[in-house]
């Protein structure tokens, strides 16, 4: 069993060497690096630009809504008091004065007479 073993260990062996000798260990040049990520840009597709335009658009988004929250969040100088100040009461009174024409009032339907 130990020989047969050995045999397997010494068939790997060659076989790692083949290996070895039929791919060489490339040397790494000056250029190596810029090389490389010039061939990476090269094979950058639609996918890339599209994920680059959506943090873009997210991005804006988010600071579209920070700059709205802030808008909002500000005091405004017009005078919108007036409304607040008022009850329930008086801005009902207001909304339906007796000035409102009768287009706007209730509709009332007389069912009493059929030929009519």
């Amino acid at each position: 069993m130990f020989s047969n073993h050995a045999s397997d260990e010494e068939r790997l062996d060659a076989l790692f060497q083949a290996y070895r000798g039929a791919c060489p260990t490339p040397e790494g040049s000056a250029n190596f690096m810029p090389e490389l990520w010039a061939k990476i840009e090269a094979r950058q597709r639609f996918t890339f630009s599209f994920s680059r335009m959506a943090r873009t658009v997210a991005t804006a988004a988010v600071a579209l809504s920070i700059a709205l929250g802030v808008y909002v969040s500000m005091p405004h100088h017009v005078k919108t008091t007036r409304y607040y100040s008022q009850s329930y009461l008086e801005a009902l009174s207001d909304a339906n004065s007796l000035d409102t024409p009768d287009i706007v009032g209730p509709v009332r339907l007389d069912l009493s007479e059929p030929g009519r």
